[in-house]
């Protein structure tokens, strides 16, 4: 085989950068629960996108210098948006997203539940998993950026902490 030429190597980066960010963006919008919670469906759906994307990135240089530069391309875009993503709080809110409340003193938000596709079984097997009976026993519950739930009853809330529950609704624990 011919090696390739630093021109299709440079269109190789260039390629490779675009479908990084396009399936970035992607990747984003398609909502928290999807990233954080997989299911075999997503799994399959996320082989195939690799595998669709992976001839836009290489064009028709199926050579080791092309498959290595766009395996170096995709190992230094991921490196440069991390950084970047733990250094500026806008752009780390634009890639990761931010944690959305899903219950408020015992009520179910549902606007937000809908939009962000977490069903009131998945809820209530996320509550199941941290020993919650009942929506009444939590103070809030919040969708993380990670795709878990994670639930703040009101037994935890110290009466005397200056937390937001206690300071501006004043919420103690519900009879």
């Amino acid at each position: 085989m011919v090696p390739a030429s630093a021109h299709v190597l440079v269109e190789i980066a260039l390629r490779t950068t675009a479908i990084y960010l396009l399936v970035l963006i992607g990747v984003r919008l398609s909502g928290k629960r999807e990233v954080g919670q997989m299911t075999p469906f997503d799994l399959t759906l996320l082989l195939l996108l690799s595998n669709s994307v992976q001839n836009a990135m290489t064009g028709p240089d199926t050579s080791l210098a092309g498959g290595a530069v766009a395996a170096v391309v995709l190992l230094i875009l991921n490196y440069f948006i991390a950084d970047l993503a733990g250094t500026n709080r806008r752009f780390r809110k634009f890639i990761q997203g931010q944690p959305t409340m899903l219950i408020h003193d015992g009520q179910v938000i549902t606007s937000h539940m809908a939009k962000e596709h977490v069903s009131l079984d998945e809820l209530r097997c996320a509550m199941r998993e941290h020993g919650i009976a009942d929506f009444n026993q939590v103070a809030i519950s919040v969708l993380e950026v990670d795709g878990s739930i994670s639930f703040l009853r009101y037994d935890d809330i110290n009466p005397n902490a200056p937390n937001h529950l206690v300071r501006r609704r004043g919420i103690q624990k519900k009879q």
